[in-house]
């Protein structure tokens, strides 16, 4: 099981929210004026400072565009630094959110920390972006491919190593498959997509390794989603895993996976269906909407693999400038406008409106300390 559904609470506190600045977010400046931000919006000023998960990236450019439409002296930064990174710098003070593609893990001690960042007070963690994680691969000739768990196991850990292998010929019975050599593709930094990608593995698949965020196989190293997605497509016979949105942005070609007795391509409609499926963690603060991932669920048209990206902050600030921001962004995330354009934009499948309006009311509740 894995982090992804939501916890049934209407209750107080904070949010952050992601946001970057990134110049392929720029053709999206002109719709701003356009969206339905919340009220007195338009009144806010300053500066947001966060950093976080790559797989972000492709949707906060939209939502930033959006919002600074309609609010043009506020500034919101995101570097796309990696979970890993984001929420190291947000517990060490250095940013005021973070956003991560797995939910912090108190067995690291990360909760714990994330606690007393926040001057003692359990830390929000809101799922704000849900989204395929999808397999995308470069050989030529081959246009749809659709592969077991055990495949996608064996080709990741190195014990398929050729594209006419038996394993990928019997899940692709009419395909003409090349003998080339399979180049594995993953990620190089600590990322939150490894660890949702190998908790699928580990899940359903023969993965002898334990979930992580850093990868425990051999392969080609990549830098960031950005990363994963160049080499892929720019090296014959590769695969690799990454944000299904910036993939599909990239015109790459991808794995439809194996869900009970059928292929289940990775769409965000798809990917949004496994939270009805899946249960909230265990004995987390009820801030904290967190949730595990059924990996192993075999209802129809239900994609497996998936991130929950979530924001990550306190639920009170010392200053008002930034409870404001953080409350004014993170609102219009969770608006129906805001969801709608991530979907529209960049993929992201919308939130369950019983889980947007939980998160809804944590954000309202924003206070300063």
């Amino acid at each position: 099981m894995k982090r992804s559904s939501y916890r049934r609470y209407l209750v107080p506190g904070v949010a952050a929210l992601a946001l970057t600045l990134s110049a392929c977010g720029a053709g999206n400046e002109d719709s701003g004026s356009d969206a339905d931000v919340p009220a007195g919006t338009e009144e806010l000023s300053g500066t947001l400072n966060g950093a976080g998960a790559s797989s972000q990236e492709s949707v906060q450019n939209v939502w930033r565009a959006n919002f600074q439409g309609s609010a043009p002296d506020v500034t919101v930064n995101y570097d796309p630094v990696g979970s890993g990174g984001g929420r190291e710098q947000f517990i060490e003070g250095g940013v005021a959110f973070a956003g991560s593609d797995a939910y912090l893990d108190d067995d690291e001690g990360q909760l714990t920390d994330a606690t007393e960042r926040c001057s003692g007070t359990s830390p929000i963690e809101i799922p704000a972006y849900v989204a395929p994680i999808a397999i995308a691969y470069n050989l030529e000739g081959v246009d749809d491919l659709q592969l077991s768990a055990t495949t996608i196991s064996g080709i990741f850990n190195n014990e398929i190593t050729t594209w006419n292998d038996p394993a990928i010929a019997a899940d692709n019975p009419d395909a003409e498959l090349p003998s080339d050599t399979i180049n594995p593709v993953y990620r190089g930094d600590a990322s939150g997509t490894s660890e949702n990608f190998t908790e699928y593995l580990a899940a359903v698949g023969e993965w002898p390794h334990e979930p992580s965020d850093e990868w425990p196989a051999t392969g080609e190293a990549a830098t960031g989603t950005s990363g994963v997605i160049e080499v892929v497509g720019g090296t014959a016979g590769s695969i690799g895993y990454a944000d299904g949105a910036q993939v599909e942005e990239a015109g790459l070609s991808t794995v439809s996976v194996a869900v009970g007795d059928e292929f289940v391509a990775p769409t965000p409609e798809a990917a949004g269906a496994i939270l009805t499926a899946s249960t909230p963690v265990e004995g987390r603060d009820e801030v904290d909407l967190a949730v595990d991932i059924d990996h192993t669920t075999t209802e129809a048209g239900v994609y497996p693999i998936v991130l929950a990206s979530y924001l990550i902050a306190c639920q009170t600030y010392e200053d008002q400038e930034q409870a404001d921001l953080v409350k004014g962004y993170l609102s219009y995330i969770l608006s129906e406008d805001g969801q709608e354009a991530g979907a529209n934009d960049a993929g992201a499948a919308p939130l369950p409106e019983d889980l947007r309006s939980q998160a809804a009311d944590i954000v309202d509740a924003i206070t300063v300390g």
